[in-house]
């Protein structure tokens, strides 16, 4: 996705143009836009004009409409998302609080204007367009004096830094000036992951080449990491992954991807967190029932305790037509996150997202257990209604 623009007021809020380059991007789009925004984009209108002589004809024209959304169709097949609404910005086509439906599609821009862009919203925005968000697998294709450093998110791969340097032979008597070159090479592709990877998102770093290039870097780069004290290095050892490549150019990642060594760590990516998050929960609700909830009652209870370690929510709670509720699921993920708690938001569209909106769509594991809460398996009515209200005052 790409960002136009951004105006956000300080009361909340304002509006973004976005344009959908991606599949994916339309899914991003389909979650934030929400009934009661105002969406504006070029659509085609069938316009009737009579002539002197009272006949009349149609044609069909392009214009801007600016829609108040009443009703959101996301047909995956196709990846089109269909708003239908009334306009409510002046146009020569079409009169004000006519019905239009807009086709949203990919490489076309829109502005999206909200009354409120809360944290979620604001999150998907920030994920859609930062390729390195959702980039959680990184990879250095590497040869003897020419590396790339790539990200790899679910739909593309993005080359982040291209090394190229050259290194002196390695002849009979010149052996040292190899060595330097090699080791200013080696300086070059650590400093470029340095500067491109974000450990706290990435969960693999393949490192590939022809040869031992890619043990000899593993090596000089562990070693430079123990003499600077670099943690973020030496903290993320046991995500690094060497493989064979055939070059160091970037077409022989598509080999790399398909190793299954790799395959199988790769296993532990984005792709696979939240799957492992639901059978986390499964397994605490077998084994430790009192540290594992679902319904937003009972996780509403254990979070004023600070007792969840992860929440589990369904992206399905975020595109309700009641404004109050949504409000009330993202304080919720607002309040788990300032207590330390980790959040995952599942996708509708994924068998883990199924998975958990048979369970409420909304899930916790808990820090330490509640038997209290365990025990109360009907809060009552007072209770609930206390909590929505300091979920909402939060």
């Amino acid at each position: 996705m790409k960002l136009v623009h951004k105006n956000i007021e300080r009361d909340g809020g304002g509006s973004v143009v976005l344009i959908p380059e991606e599949s994916e991007d339309m899914w991003h789009a389909y979650n934030l836009i929400s009934e009661g925004d105002n969406v504006r984009a070029s659509t085609i209108r069938k316009v009737q004009t009579e002539s002197a002589t009272g006949s009349s004809s149609s044609n069909r024209v392009r214009t801007v409409l600016k829609i108040a959304v009443e009703n959101i169709d996301f047909d995956t097949q196709a990846c089109v998302l269909r708003l239908k609404g009334r306009n409510v910005e002046e146009n020569q086509y079409v009169k004000m609080g006519a019905y239009h439906t807009l086709d949203l599609e990919q490489n076309r821009k829109f502005t999206l204007f909200k009354p409120e862009w809360d944290s979620v919203a604001i999150e998907r925005v920030e994920m859609a367009c930062d390729p390195t968000q959702n980039a959680d697998v990184a990879a250095v294709i590497m040869q003897e004096g020419l590396a790339h450093i790539c990200l790899i998110t679910a739909s593309m791969t993005l080359v982040r830094m291209k090394v190229d340097v050259a290194i002196p032979r390695k002849r009979k008597g010149n052996v040292k000036q190899h060595e330097k070159g090699l080791q200013r090479f080696f300086e070059s592709v650590m400093q470029g992951l340095l500067r491109h990877v974000n450990f706290d998102v990435v969960k693999c770093v393949l490192i590939a080449s022809p040869g031992f290039i890619r043990d000899e870097f593993f090596q000089y780069m562990l070693a430079e990491a123990v003499k600077a004290d670099s943690k973020v290095l030496l903290e993320n050892k046991s995500k690094f992954l060497l493989v064979h490549s055939s070059s160091g150019f970037k077409h022989s990642l598509k080999e790399v991807l398909m190793d299954q060594s790799v395959i199988a760590k790769m296993s532990e990516t984005k792709a696979m967190g939240e799957v492992r998050a639901l059978e986390a929960f499964y397994t605490t609700l077998q084994t430790e029932p009192a540290k594992a909830f679902y319904g937003l009652k009972h996780v509403q209870e254990a979070n004023r305790a600070q007792a969840i370690e992860t929440l589990l929510i369904s992206d399905v709670l975020f595109r309700c037509n009641d404004v109050n509720e949504r409000k009330l699921y993202v304080a919720l993920v607002d309040s788990v996150r300032e207590s330390g708690g980790d959040v995952k938001i599942f996708s509708s569209m994924h068998v883990s997202g199924e998975q958990l909106g048979q369970l409420t769509g909304v899930a916790a594991i808990l820090r330490f257990p509640l038997p209290d809460l365990e025990d109360d398996d009907d809060l009552s009515d007072d209770d609930e209604n206390e909590m929505e209200t300091d979920e909402r005052n939060n």
